[in-house]
């Protein structure tokens, strides 16, 4: 009998993944290749789907059998299914099915409108719909139920175990140094040359060099695929079928190639995830912290490394213009790794990213705690941009409308992008007593790098919580101490203070 509900189980599993795979794919599909008369109709097929979804992960059927289950199993995979799939009940259960349907139609056109106004930069045109998300949003919270802060219950989806609390408590410590960094950065003399990479690169040439890159890192391109989009994203059809996307500028080649290797970290999390899980709803990384831990830890602690440059310049130089044979390894290196406030969060440096990410998450929390309103988050953008960066984005183009989070309603998102930054560096931490990082960088064989992610992080895909994953590879719990050592040890020695 245990055997048959089991069974059962699988089979209602196997339905939700088949789902998912088909709103991934259209979701795919609308970022990078649907023509625009087309969004309208697809964005009614995604809320179809997306209802048919939430109906199988609500059904009396499935909460029957994960009740007769969850006390009887012993097979560890089946346990952590069973403890998901019921907090994935839980929680879906308490929002209305129309109104989950209604939400999802809404994000679709939302990511489209979006789309129109940041190339108008004109947010009066995305405000209605940002409104409408903001609402839905805080509603669902509501739904779900939180202990102190309302925004806690949006924070959960994306990383679970961490609160507002603990945030407010290490951003701002984070944000001293720094800000102590860029102080010092500030007042040296020695400045790299950015002039060093204004050249203009072909599309296709980047294209080349970052496939290269992606081959050396170890993505399995019979198991994905490369393309461009507005703004880059990996999205997980299944561990067999992981897709990158990334955006050229033939006049600043860091922001493909980067935006690329960032990516590639992403996938190569999917790619690796223990094929037991496949259909089950741990087939994905834990959290989006840890998935952050991932892309950032492969485009900065590898990709802007000295040694990468060191061991690469030449296969750079093999698709690149002629102007960087006239340009020297350290030369180049100092210039991608030049500090500078930047409007576009994707396009910042290593040092002041987090600040990006900090103006982000204190907007929409107080968006969620109805502290400011949405049609006021232009100038407050703008006014944070100023505090924390000196500087004044001149569009809302370059500011308040860069990003496509808010248009799909990932509101709750963006803290685990600094997060996964400082998960990333206590990483390295472990890694660097176990290996030498920079010797294979030189080597040009990544494998034990991503032998060692597989083994550590990627294998479990959601079978661990994240801060399970952090106390048991790094033996401690969140500390932001690593991030600021190793930025003021690589800063220290490009600007000599």
């Amino acid at each position: 009998m245990s055997n048959t509900k089991e069974n059962q189980l699988w089979d209602l599993l196997k339905e939700q993944s088949a789902y998912k795979e088909a709103i991934a794919l259209t979701h795919w599909d609308m970022r990078t290749k649907i023509p625009k008369k087309g969004v309208e109709q697809r964005s009614e097929v995604v809320g179809f789907l997306a209802e048919k979804l939430h109906q199988l992960e609500t059904s009396d059927k499935l909460k029957e059998l994960l009740d007769e289950l969850k006390d009887t199993v012993t097979d560890d995979v089946m346990k952590r299914t069973i403890e998901e799939s019921l907090e994935t009940y839980e929680r879906s259960r308490k929002i209305p099915n129309d109104e989950f349907k209604e939400y999802v139609m809404l994000q679709s056109k939302s990511e489209s409108i979006w789309q129109e106004a940041r190339e108008k930069a004109d947010f009066s045109l995305f405000q209605p719909y940002l409104e409408k998300l903001v609402d839905y949003n805080k509603k669902f919270a509501n739904y779900w139920g939180y202990k102190e802060n309302i925004y806690d219950a949006l924070l959960h989806n994306y990383e679970p175990g961490v609160t507002t609390k603990t945030l407010d408590d290490v951003f701002p410590k984070l944000r001293k140094s720094l800000t102590d960094l860029l102080d010092k950065i500030n007042s040296s003399n020695v400045e790299p040359d950015p002039s060093a990479l204004k050249a203009s690169f072909p599309k296709s040439q980047q294209e080349a060099f970052s496939v290269e890159i992606l081959k050396r890192m170890g993505y399995d391109f019979e198991a994905g695929r490369l393309d461009d989009t507005i703004h880059p994203f990996a999205i997980s059809l299944n561990p067999n079928d992981v897709r990158i996307t990334t955006r050229y500028d033939e006049e600043d080649f860091r922001m493909a190639v980067f935006g690329t290797i960032h990516e590639g970290g992403h996938a190569l999390y999917e790619q690796n995830i223990d094929k037991k899980l496949t259909n089950t709803p741990l087939a994905t990384g834990t959290s989006m912290g840890i998935h952050e831990s991932q892309s950032l830890f492969w485009e900065n602690f590898l990709g802007r490394n000295e040694t990468f440059w060191q061991s690469h310049y030449e296969l750079f130089k093999k698709y690149a213009p002629e102007h960087f044979e006239s340009v020297d390894v350290d030369t180049f290196y100092k210039a991608v790794n030049e500090v500078k406030p930047s409007f576009i969060r994707i396009e910042a440096d290593e040092l002041t990213y987090p600040l990006h990410i900090m103006i982000r998450y204190e907007l929409e929390k107080a968006l969620i705690n109805d502290e400011i309103q949405v049609k006021d988050l232009p100038h407050l953008w703008n006014e944070k941009m100023v505090e924390y960066l000196g500087i004044e984005p001149p569009s809302d183009r370059e500011g308040v409308l860069q990003d496509i989070h808010w248009a799909g309603g990932d509101f709750g998102y963006f803290p685990s992008y600094a997060l996964g930054y400082m998960y990333a560096a206590q990483f390295k931490g472990v890694m660097d007593k176990e290996m030498n990082i920079n010797q294979i960088i030189q080597s040009g064989n990544y494998d034990s790098i991503r032998n060692w992610l597989t083994e550590n992080i990627h294998q479990y895909g959601k079978m661990k919580r994240p801060l399970e994953i952090i106390e048991d590879v790094t033996k401690e719990q969140l500390n932001p101490d690593y991030l600021v050592d190793y930025l003021t040890e690589k800063y220290s020695g490009i600007y000599k203070f």
